[in-house]
C-alpha cells in the first residue's frame, strides 16, 4: 500500500533553500517516491495511507564519520551502561576494552541505530571490518566515499557544524524524481530551528521506502 508522509514544511535540501509549505513524500514502493504538495498527492492517490509528522519532512543526511564512529568507537550495549556510560567509547578506552569481531558487529549494529535516530542513510569513510560493514549493509545505509577526512570531532550529528541543510544531505529531494532513497522528519519549524536544534530532534527516518526509525 502507497503511504504519503506530510508535515508542515518539506525542505528539499538544494542549494536555493527551497522549501514548500504542507509538502508530502509518497512512498509508492521500495526505492520509489513522489514529492509534491499534499492535497495534489492524496488527491491522484486516495488509496495511500497518510501519515501526518510534527515539524518539517527533509532529504536523509550523510555523517562523514563512518569509520570514526563505527570502527573507532565503541557504542556500549544498555546492559554495560553501569561500567561504561552511555556515549560512545573511543581512545585509551577502547583500547582497553577486549574486542571480538562479534563485539564490533554489536557496537555497530547499536552505532547504526543511533545514526537512524539522527536522519541519516548514508555513512562516508571507507569501512573495512566485516562485521561493520555487515551492519551497516543489513540496515540499508549507503557508504559513500569521502575525499578527505572532516575536520571533527565526530559526532553523530550530521548537521553538526554546518551552516546549510544541503551540506548535510545525501540527495535533494525533487518533485521531479522518481527514486527516492531516504528522507527523514525533525521536530522543528524550519530549516533555521533544525540548524539549531540541530539532527538529535529527529521524530523518523525513512530508509529505502521503510520506516526504520520512529521516536518514542
Amino acid at each position: 500500500m502507497p503511504t504519503i508522509h506530510t508535515a508542515g514544511l518539506l525542505l528539499f535540501g538544494d542549494r536555493q533553500g527551497s522549501a514548500l509549505p504542507g509538502g508530502a513524500v509518497l512512498v509508492a514502493g521500495r526505492g520509489s517516491g513522489t514529492v509534491g504538495p499534499y492535497e495534489e498527492l492524496a488527491q491522484a492517490h486516495p488509496d495511500a495511507r497518510v501519515r501526518r509528522w510534527p515539524g518539517l519532512i527533509a532529504p536523509g543526511l550523510v555523517n562523514p564519520y563512518g569509520p570514526e564512529l563505527l570502527e573507532g568507537a565503541y557504542h556500549p550495549d544498555p546492559r554495560e551502561a553501569g561500567e561504561l556510560g552511555t556515549e560512545p567509547i573511543s581512545g585509551a578506552a577502547l583500547a582497553a576494552l577486549p574486542m571480538t569481531d562479534a563485539r564490533w558487529g554489536a557496537s555497530a549494529r547499536r552505532g547504526v541505530q543511533r545514526m537512524l535516530a539522527h536522519g541519516t542513510v548514508a555513512v562516508a569513510g571507507a569501512l573495512w571490518r566485516p562485521a561493520v560493514l555487515d551492519a551497516v549493509h543489513r540496515a540499508g545505509l549507503r557508504a559513500e566515499e569521502r575525499l578527505e577526512v572532516p575536520p571533527g570531532p565526530p559526532a553523530l550529528d550530521p548537521l553538526a557544524g554546518r551552516s546549510r541543510l544541503a551540506e548535510a544531505v545525501l540527495t535533494p529531494l525533487s518533485p521531479h524524481a522518481g527514486v527516492l532513497f531516504g528522507f527523514a522528519v525533525f521536530d522543528a519549524p524550519d530549516e533555521a530551528a533544525l540548524l539549531e536544534r540541530g539532527a538529535g530532534c529527529c521524530v523518523a527516518t525513512v530508509l529505502g521506502g521503510r520506516l526504520v526509525h520512529r521516536r518514542r
